[in-house]
């Protein structure tokens, strides 16, 4: 251990945030890259590319998410979570080297695809992990400020990507994955759950030690982990069991609901297209300024959510962010069905950057962080790397589907029709999270799941 024990689960925490930067790059270089690889001057492609290259370019990222979560989920049970969270650094650096120097669209196409399998990893591994080290009182704060760090690495891409060449802008990209590996293995500590769960508890207790606990709390926490392993069979996982399972099964219908109503709110369209969003809109402010001010305001917003999480509660934050989101999206819906009717809107041109800028605030008090949340929270430990990795790759899906036929939705049935679907969609999710999501604030994981068992 390099530093004291004093808050040095804040540093394991702040070293696997950076995971959480790199997640928010690539999820963001869409935007202001676009722009450039439809401009033959600045693309290494000689050409401008096609709509329907540009929707794979965008949406291979959340493919390659949904493929990653098993993978990860496997080596975090089998090798360790500090290990695996190592290797997911691994596709970030490849992707952006990839996107610094390839000259066809090929290897963009490969290269987002991998950004999209270390994306799908940081939202695996990295929930699972704080929700390991992290204390009942403090879970909450600690998953929320490693939003924030994402949020800081959307801000660093809009912020950068549009005033940089397209391989300058890659190639600082590529730089936060190494950096990232040296800090982890030296900062972070592994997961005392994981080492009870190996039999390993001499080392699970100086990681808690190290982690901050009192040598009361340590006892405890040791014996509730070790509750869930007295037997060689409790490790394996049985199918049927899992079937009959009530806390497992709540558990996932919370997880899944949550995490597919965050993509339908359309959160991934907008940060990815936000600039063509802007432009189809009608805003009068530059694109990529609309953008710098979208993600901004959420990187300023992310911090309003730790401090507020831990004090009203889970559900009622979840409800919260959903109503603000309707109350934004419905009148940009409503805008945009004038403008498209032909009425003149000059005088309105600010409604776009408004709603948007209000819609990201809301999301990123509720439905930004807390699911992600919720899910590291919602399983057991037998079952949480394999819940997890299942309940992540129906989000990343259900992600691919609407970044990837986003396009096609506009085309056909116009810009306001879709903010339109989006506010149904949060309408949907205030009923669904009343109905089947558990509060979590102040409990213990054990605790959860005897909720959950009821």
């Amino acid at each position: 251990m390099l530093l004291p024990s004093f808050k040095y689960v804040y540093v394991s925490a702040a070293a696997a945030s950076l995971l959480m930067f790199m997640a928010g790059t690539a999820c963001c270089w869409s935007s202001p890259e676009i722009p450039k690889l439809l401009n033959v001057t600045e693309n290494p492609f000689g050409r401008a590319i096609s709509p329907e290259e540009i929707s794979w370019i965008s949406s291979l990222l959340t493919l390659g998410a949904a493929f990653s979560p098993f993978l990860y989920g496997f080596l975090a049970d089998s090798i360790g979570r500090k290990p695996s969270m190592l290797l997911v650094g691994v596709p970030f650096f490849l992707s952006y080297v990839m996107l610094a120097t390839g000259t066809v669209i090929e290897i963009y196409y490969v290269a987002r695809f991998l950004s999209g399998i270390g994306v799908g990893g940081v939202f695996t591994l990295v929930p699972m992990y704080i929700g390991e080290i992290a204390e009942s009182r403090n879970r909450g704060l600690i998953s929320c400020l490693t939003g924030a760090v994402c949020a800081i690495g959307l801000l660093f891409s809009v912020s950068l990507g549009p005033f940089k060449s397209i391989q300058f802008f890659n190639t600082v990209l590529a730089i936060p994955p190494l950096v990232f590996l040296i800090v982890f293995s030296l900062l972070a500590e592994e997961s005392p759950i994981y080492l009870v769960k190996k039999k390993k508890c001499d080392k699970a207790e100086v990681a808690l030690q190290n982690l901050g606990r009192t040598t009361e709390v340590i006892k405890k926490d040791i014996m509730e982990m070790q509750a869930e392993y007295e037997n060689k069979e409790d490790d394996k996982v049985d199918i049927m069991e899992m079937l009959s399972s009530k806390a497992l099964l709540k558990g996932i219908i919370a997880s899944v609901g949550l995490l597919v109503f965050q993509q339908l709110s359309g959160i991934n369209a907008i940060m990815f297209y936000s600039q063509t969003i802007f432009e189809a809109a009608g805003s009068t402010i530059p694109p990529h300024i609309c953008t710098i001010i979208l993600v901004g305001v959420q990187f300023v917003s992310s911090f309003i959510v730790p401090f507020v999480v831990d004090r009203f509660g889970r559900k009622l934050c979840l409800q919260v962010s959903a109503l603000g989101m309707i109350a934004s999206s419905g009148p940009l819906a409503i805008y945009l069905y004038i403008r498209t009717a032909g009425y003149n809107v000059e005088d309105f041109s600010w409604v776009p950057v408004l709603t948007l800028t209000t819609f990201i605030v809301f999301f990123n008090f509720g439905y930004g962080p807390l699911p992600w949340t919720v899910l590291s929270e919602m399983f057991s430990t037998k079952y949480r790397s394999l819940a997890s990795a299942f309940v992540s790759t129906i989000c990343w899906l259900v992600s691919f589907l609407v970044t990837k036929y986003f396009g096609l939705a506009v085309a056909t049935f116009g810009l306001g029709n879709v903010f339109g679907f989006s506010a149904v969609c949060c309408l949907a999710s205030v009923i669904f999270c009343w109905l089947c999501v558990v509060e979590t604030k102040g409990k213990s994981l054990q605790e959860i799941q005897d909720i959950l068992n009821r």
